[in-house]
């Protein structure tokens, strides 16, 4: 086992920003809950809030990190030892199934008491990681909606490491016909048969950004020249840079068939440039980072309950003003971080010290030990 923990500089910060996306979306489209104009930054052509594509970005961000991050430790496991197939899952379960089931009976509560329906069959796919299918067939449970981006990880984990672990020299090409075949399916189907489930099962079931993130893990691993260069030159980095502002004012916009795949692109482009040090254009190694993207996994889980419970809280109060806009967001990531703190500190770490067990090349998520 290396005594070294592998650490990568700003990827907390990359976490916190996507997070944050994920947040700042939802609660802008649940505007209209606290009696507030949800279109206020605009509106698409079928009249949905134009934020709304913020969220699916900020994952699309969540999913290149996950990929780049655990392929790279399994590939350092790799150098050491046998993969160990065991324990990886057991790490996965210990860091993931906790808050997750625990945000999902307090989530199944309170839909309980406002008199939903639910439904057995509905429920297993929500219990067996697969809140995707529910989601892409439009019948997600409220509150839950979110878990689809959790079932379409623990889906991809359930073959990666294999692949990881009996591959060896051929790995690469595996991945790039992988992405070849989903980015090409979801070409057809976009083309062909529009708006069809299958279109929207892959455009959800996003499997090839997980795979970008890993194929950048292997050409970093490798030290690639030509990849590096691509990536880490101050130019890419300030045009990455340009479209997250973009993403962020809802400017951004290039081909909805390929929207998703540039901002996998760019966050790749932004995790070499934030590793790298040299050549980042904006630095994501500061403590407030660190601290959002410790975090960020206790952020994306719970804030849909907090978005629920304040727009209750704001409807109550009947206190209308224009600064109620900047209340309501202000509110709902302050009480979020608020809570998510809570859930890491008192719950999640219990889970996260048993993970070290379980571990076969140390790594460190955050450069804080708290």
């Amino acid at each position: 086992m290396s005594n070294k923990p592998i650490y990568f500089p700003g990827l907390n910060g990359l976490r916190a920003i996507a997070a944050l996306a994920v947040v700042i979306s939802h609660t802008t489209m649940a505007l209209n809950d606290f009696n507030l104009d949800s279109t206020i930054f605009g509106a698409l052509e079928d009249g949905r809030p134009k934020g709304i594509n913020l969220a699916s970005y900020g994952v699309s961000i969540f999913f290149v990190l996950s990929g780049f991050l655990i392929t790279y430790l399994l590939l350092a496991e790799k150098k050491v030892q046998e993969i160990d197939i065991k324990k990886f899952y057991v790490r996965r379960l210990l860091r993931i199934w906790p808050l997750y089931y625990l945000y999902f009976i307090i989530a199944l509560l309170v839909l309980y008491y406002l008199g939903q329906e639910l439904k057995l069959n509905t429920l297993l796919l929500y219990i067996f990681f697969a809140a995707n299918v529910p989601y892409i067939i439009d019948t997600k449970l409220l509150f839950l909606d979110h878990y689809w981006s959790l079932g379409v990880e623990e889906q991809f984990y359930l073959f990666w490491p294999w692949l990881v672990k009996k591959i060896n020299k051929y790995l690469i090409p595996v991945i790039l016909i992988l992405i070849i075949l989903l980015f090409g399916a979801k070409v057809f189907f976009h083309l062909f048969f529009p708006n069809s489930i299958i279109e929207k099962a892959i455009h959800i079931t996003r499997f090839h950004a997980m795979l970008l993130g890993a194929l950048g893990a292997i050409l970093f691993m490798n030290g690639n020249k030509l990849f590096l260069k691509i990536m880490d030159n101050k130019i890419v980095q300030f045009l990455c840079w340009g479209v997250i502002v973009l993403l962020a004012i809802n400017k951004f916009h290039v081909a909805s068939l390929i929207n998703q795949e540039i901002v996998c692109v760019v966050a790749l482009a932004l995790i070499i440039g934030q590793i790298k040090v040299k050549n980042r254009v904006v630095n994501l190694e500061k403590n407030i980072f660190d601290y959002l993207g410790k975090i960020s996994y206790g952020i994306y889980v719970i804030h849909p309950l907090i978005i629920f419970f304040l727009s209750f809280l704001f409807v109550k109060i009947e206190i209308y003003t224009p600064l109620n806009y900047f209340l309501v967001y202000v509110s709902v990531i302050g009480l979020t971080i608020f809570i998510a703190d809570i859930s890491y500190r008192y719950f999640e770490k219990y889970f996260m010290n048993l993970k070290k067990k379980f571990v076969v090349v140390e790594s460190s998520p955050t450069r804080n030990t708290e």
